[in-house]
């Protein structure tokens, strides 16, 4: 459930990532305005840096730096007195308004690093089970390919054999057996030739 999760996430376009970071935005900043008289705003700064970290787990790296700028703006004009203005004069507050700003900036690009690197693991991953499946087939397909060619080899040596008179009943079914053998020996040619192109995609 965690990996259906996870894909849905990778997975959703890059303008739905813009539209779902602001309506995030929008409704914790409805939810500040509501806790805002018991928290205060400072309480509210929280509740909106946790929404911007919980989006830069999820979301690229644009959609969290807008979400993280309007956050920083949302705070300031809606939450810190006085409100319905950018209020840039309080020494204290616009130090916390710096500060919020630039943990905001930081979360996402830390966020984004996290990702990618967890991406190339991952990729890693695959790749080295890929290779393992690819190494455990080779070894199975060239233990049975020496089946097939050991049959061949040796009906064709009993029939040249001079010192040996077969009767046509002996000749015929060695024969068969060799055209089994080929058959077979044709079929596990194949599959190292899919193999070979299946390497060839991983390179």
């Amino acid at each position: 459930k965690q990996k259906i999760k996870s894909k849905f996430l990778r997975d959703i376009p890059i303008p739905a990532q813009y539209s779902l970071s602001i309506t995030v935005l929008f409704g914790i900043a409805l939810l500040g305005s509501w806790l805002n008289p018991a928290i205060g705003y400072r309480g509210v700064a929280l509740f909106m840096l946790l929404a911007v970290s919980i989006l830069a787990v999820v979301f690229d790296i644009l959609p969290v730096l807008l979400a993280a700028v309007l956050s920083a703006l949302t705070w300031n004009y809606f939450f810190i007195p006085p409100i319905y203005e950018f209020n840039f004069e309080n020494k204290e507050d616009m130090f916390l308004f710096v500060m919020y700003f630039f943990i905001a900036m930081v979360n996402a690009a830390l966020s984004l690093k996290v990702k990618d690197r967890n991406r190339k693991l991952r990729e890693k991953e695959e790749k080295e089970k890929a290779i393992a499946f690819y190494n455990t087939i080779l070894n199975s397909l060239s233990h049975e390919l020496r089946t097939p060619i050991a049959t061949i080899i040796g009906s064709i040596d009993a029939i040249n054999d001079q010192n040996r008179i077969l009767t046509s009943n002996q000749k015929s079914e060695l024969k068969h057996e060799i055209s089994k053998a080929a058959l077979r020996l044709e079929q596990h040619v194949e599959n190292l030739l899919g193999l070979s192109r299946l390497e060839s995609g991983m390179v």
